[in-house]
């Protein structure tokens, strides 16, 4: 599917309000009547919301004395359930609420979760080798306005090259992202985790641009947790509480991705098989940080802006002041002197992962563990 300028993001990041509660279970309890030790965390059952599923099943939110209920959403409508209270807190990608912040999204960053889910890859056999190289190409994308597309619109617009006029942007399923490079109907890709890693063992892709090791991106965090605003400023020790059982999950996860993974799908939280939860969890980090999310933010808002995905007129660092907000008792210091339990059994060698990437189908590890929505 041929796309073409970027001009329609906002109305794409934004769906029509009559239609913000239609796909998720939404509870009609409001912020504003819900108990300060009640806390509705809304999900989509993802691979990377390992955290979510983490902290209710070990009882980290009971442990910061909340009661908790999760509420099953979609990706149509996730961000504006969140802002109309349709839950209260959840954690997610930074850069898929920045352009819904500025527009007027009531919602805030609150602490980084993981970094490292998205790249830019050009075929093993173009003569593709730099960022430069990419003007002129056709890109594949698994969606206008989704995550991997936001990233390479940034890491082209840093490096002096207008994506909307330069660049010829291809829709086709994440899954087949590496098929369309087999056929010579794209040059390079925008992706996410697992399909990055995949295609790179497959032998099919060079890395571009990689937000896991890739300065300025390599530190930056692509999902944090996010507060309904409203909710925040009624129940702001609720709002903290939660942060820190998500902050606390995320530890958990990175000291025990095989288990993190084997939660996820025994409970029932997301279609996978263990062993391509396990790959997909296994490459990003989930190292939490206050202060990284907070950076995550301002970075990426000076680039989208430079990539002309915010308005011109937009102040950065007001956003960033707006997105993003310190709550009490959630800091880096506190992060760092918490306990992570290691569970025997589960964890993974680097060599298990590789071996996994190479004889697994990207399709079949898009739909079963899912990262990145399609959206087309």
């Amino acid at each position: 599917m041929f796309m073409r300028p970027f001009a329609a993001l906002g109305s794409a990041l934004l769906p029509a309000i009559v239609l913000c509660l239609t796909g998720c279970g939404h509870n009609s309890e409001s912020p504003e009547n819900s108990a300060p030790n009640k806390i509705r965390v809304g999900y989509i059952g993802l691979t990377c919301e390992a955290p979510i599923f983490t902290a209710v099943e070990k009882g980290y939110f009971k442990e910061e004395g909340l009661e908790v209920s999760l509420v099953k959403c979609d990706w149509k409508n996730y961000k504006d359930v969140l802002a109309l209270g349709g839950y209260d807190i959840t954690h997610h990608l930074v850069m898929y609420f920045l352009k819904p912040i500025e527009q007027g999204l009531d919602v805030k960053f609150t602490g980084g979760i993981h970094r490292g889910c998205l790249r830019v890859q050009a075929g093993i056999r173009s003569d593709i080798r730099t960022i430069q190289d990419l003007r002129g190409k056709r890109i594949g994308v698994p969606g206008m306005g989704t995550p991997p597309f936001i990233f390479a619109h940034r890491v082209l617009g840093a490096n002096g090259i207008d994506a909307s006029r330069e660049i010829t942007w291809l829709v086709f399923p994440a899954g087949e992202l590496g098929l369309a490079l087999d056929k010579g109907e794209v040059d390079a890709v925008a992706n996410s985790e697992p399909i990055g890693s995949m295609l790179l063992a497959q032998g099919k892709v060079r890395n571009i641009a990689d937000q896991a090791v890739d300065m300025p991106y390599a530190n930056e965090y692509c999902c944090a947790v996010l507060v309904n605003g409203k909710f925040l400023a009624r129940n702001p020790k609720a709002a903290a509480a939660g942060t820190r059982a998500l902050l606390k999950a995320a530890k958990w996860v990175e000291a025990n991705p095989k288990a993190a993974a084997e939660l996820s799908v025994s409970k029932g939280y997301l279609a996978s098989t263990v062993d391509m939860n396990t790959v997909a969890i296994s490459h990003l980090r989930y190292v939490p940080s206050v202060s990284g999310a907070e950076i995550a933010v301002r970075l990426a808002s000076g680039e989208m802006k430079t990539a002309g995905m915010l308005n011109p007129g937009t102040d950065v660092s007001e956003l960033a002041k707006r997105a993003f907000v310190q709550l009490e008792g959630v800091t880096d210091e506190w992060l760092d002197s918490l306990p992570v339990e290691t569970v025997a059994g589960g964890q993974v060698t680097p060599e298990w992962v590789r071996r996994q990437y190479a004889r697994m189908d990207p399709l079949d590890v898009f739909c079963g563990a899912c990262i990145t929505p399609v959206t087309q």
